[in-house]
């Protein structure tokens, strides 16, 4: 009878602490589970807006070209999942891939061989081609996505911490004192007498002395936790960077067009005057399958204000004039495409600020959630002892069970904690053996807090010790001086003379003919016609 009511007790205890810990365990489950699902549909979203936007803005030339935008959400979702993708190198690497392939698209009457674009790409940081549409996109991505990434993380570390630890194995003298609780009343002939407040107190303070130890650093977390969910709310809020990516990205390439001339003189000088595309009849000729969206440009159409700006951005129908080596023609072009900065109110936007302000409601929801959950695991064995189905109440101090009769528990209350329990009256507990299976979750705990910490300031802890190595103060190109091309200070805007050194373009490399990548050029254009009128 004795070892059935053992076995009774402990099946007892690990069912009320599951019960009492089940808000704490379903808050990080369903929390985490309803935040990924907005963070990702937010990305989706995100992608798919780019997507339409640019199929409509840019047409064929953004299709032949999709995979650098693709495989820029691709990384940032591999990023958020927990991927080893450094954020900054992946942005660096987008921009100098975009680069590239503008280079090209603006200067179809070259071609250009792998090592050639490669040293192209060595100039993104210095020419600035772009304007200052990178470096402020990388912060915000960067702040945005580490946070999130980080917040997601510590969801899970904090759903695994406490699946974990409220799966308690209770030692033979906690097995002993819950016994001596729970079923010596009965033996006594006092079935309905319920055991004292304060010994239940005493019983749990031993039986969950090392979950006790776990609290600070709980604690520790939980404040982490908050902290940046704070950030997802304000300053790193996801939805100012992913809502308009797709018009700051398109503000980025009319930086390009209008500053294509200067790039193109600069990159020349640097990388070396490089040899015509096979094929081409003449400097000026005209590709013979442009299709009907060109026509011949009239100077008379360009508007003016009255300082003799251009106000080709303002009106709906722009007019590109092409390179010097064609004749004078003009490309008709969305009103989005001219002002990227007007942003059209569309289906696909209101259902991201829709899917945003959902999730601001998950993470408010989340903060209120994770502030009830703090010093869970000290007040434990309090909430524990509260349950009518266990004590007799805190209110009933005479009629109750205090392991001996029915009488007031006299010894006193322990502090919480494995060292405290050295003198527990009823649970004999081995202060000098810490359960080793709790220390891996403070652990646990303490390497999430550092890196929600880090990510409250912006600063992903997986990369920061490899991007401080490779980028010194952070603001580098990450080259060294015998491979990164020296910055020059050009004066003329004229490509220098073919340098005999430089690298051979095999004419089979070239497919003859004008792609369809050539309408870019037109399109990528747009400002040069003041440069070259």
């Amino acid at each position: 009878m004795e070892d059935k009511l053992s076995q009774q007790s402990k099946l007892e205890f690990e069912n009320l602490v599951e019960e009492t810990s089940h808000f704490v365990r379903t808050t990080f489950v369903s929390r985490h589970k309803k935040f990924d699902e907005f963070f990702r549909e937010l990305l989706e979203n995100a992608e798919r807006s780019l997507n339409d936007m640019f199929v409509r803005t840019y047409g064929m030339l953004y299709m032949q070209n999709s995979e650098v935008f693709q495989d820029l959400f691709t990384e940032l979702k591999r990023y958020y999942t927990g991927g080893n993708v450094n954020l900054e190198e992946m942005l660096n690497d987008f921009w100098a891939r975009l680069l590239e392939r503008m280079f090209q698209l603006i200067n179809p009457q070259y071609h250009f061989s792998e090592d050639y674009l490669e040293c192209v790409s060595k100039y993104t940081d210095q020419l600035k081609p772009f304007g200052d549409v990178p470096r402020k996109l990388k912060v915000q991505v960067t702040r945005a996505f580490i946070a999130a990434r980080t917040f997601v993380q510590g969801l899970t570390v904090g759903r695994e911490v406490a699946n974990r630890v409220s799966k308690v194995s209770p030692t033979p003298g906690c097995i002993r004192a819950l016994m001596k609780m729970l079923y010596c009343p009965y033996c006594r002939g006092l079935p309905t007498v319920k055991p004292c407040n304060n010994y239940c107190l005493n019983v749990m303070k031993g039986c969950l002395a090392n979950q006790a130890d776990l609290d600070t650093e709980w604690n520790l977390f939980i404040d982490a936790m908050l902290l940046v969910a704070e950030r997802l709310e304000g300053p790193f809020n996801i939805e100012s960077v992913m809502d308009p990516i797709d018009v700051k990205i398109s503000e980025a390439i009319m930086n390009m067009q209008e500053n294509s001339m200067q790039v193109s003189a600069k990159i020349f000088q640097g990388c070396g005057q490089p040899k015509p595309a096979p094929g081409l009849r003449s400097s000026r000729s005209v590709p013979e399958n442009f299709n009907t969206r060109f026509r011949p440009y009239n100077p008379e159409e360009r508007p003016t204000t009255a300082a003799g700006t251009s106000l080709d951005r303002l009106v709906p129908l722009g007019k590109i004039q092409l390179h010097e080596y064609s004749h004078p023609m003009i490309f008709e072009t969305p009103w989005s495409l001219r002002c990227p900065k007007v942003k059209v109110k569309s289906q696909e936007t209101w259902l991201e600020r829709t899917i945003w302000r959902t999730m601001q409601h998950g993470v408010t929801d989340i903060k209120e959630k994770l502030k009830l959950s703090k010093k869970f695991w000290s007040t434990l064995p309090y909430t524990i002892c509260k349950d009518e189905r266990v004590t007799a109440g805190p209110s009933v101090e005479e009629d109750c069970w205090n392991g001996h009769t029915k009488a007031r528990y006299l010894p006193e209350i322990m502090n919480d904690g494995l060292t405290n329990q050295i003198n527990n009256p009823e649970v004999d507990v081995d202060i000098t053996r810490p359960d080793t299976f709790i220390r891996q979750q403070i652990m646990a705990l303490r390497v999430m807090t550092n890196k929600l910490k880090n990510a409250y300031n912006g600063n992903d802890v997986n990369f920061q010790d490899t991007s401080d190595e490779t980028s010194g103060s952070g603001s580098g190109s990450g080259c060294t001086d015998d491979i990164c091309p020296t910055e020059f200070d050009f004066i003329t805007t004229e490509a220098p003379p073919v340098d005999s050194d430089r690298r051979e373009v095999e004419a089979s490399a070239i497919q003859p003919g004008w792609s369809l990548q050539t309408l870019l050029v037109i399109f990528i254009s747009l400002v040069l016609q003041r440069q070259w009128r």
